[in-house]
């Protein structure tokens, strides 16, 4: 059975950095692109930044540019979401999407409807 299970959210002050992980089983990530996502209240969910099946391919919406670093490690079934400079307007529950787009494929897209399987999210505050 598919599972995706986020951990690494809590309350930091702004500037200051959390490294997000989204640990999935039941899949390879060989065969996913894996997405993060963030919804605050009162406001859609929304891409944040994503990686391709081939790992080679990232994107990020313009707001985690020079800011966000999503990442891999195979080995571990996990990906990574390493967040510096935070903000308080950062602040969210953060959700790891994944959709299968084949063996090795470059594919990445940041729309949340792409999307088939959601972990339950981990909470970001980012506040003095």
């Amino acid at each position: 059975q598919l599972q995706i299970v986020e951990s690494g959210g809590g309350l930091v002050q702004p500037g200051g950095s959390l490294r997000l992980s989204c640990v999935v089983s039941g899949f390879t990530l060989d065969y996913y692109a894996i997405g993060w996502f963030r919804q605050a209240p009162g406001k859609e969910r929304e891409g944040v930044s994503c990686i391709s099946a081939s790992g080679g391919s990232t994107n990020y919406a313009d707001s985690a540019k020079g800011r966000f670093t999503i990442s891999r490690d195979n080995a571990k079934n996990t990906v990574y979401l390493q967040m510096n400079s935070l903000k308080p307007e950062d602040t969210a529950v953060y959700y790891c999407a994944a959709v299968r787009a084949g063996y090795g494929s470059s594919w990445t897209d940041l729309k949340v409807d792409w999307y088939d399987y959601w972990g339950q999210g981990t909470q970001v505050t980012v506040s003095s």
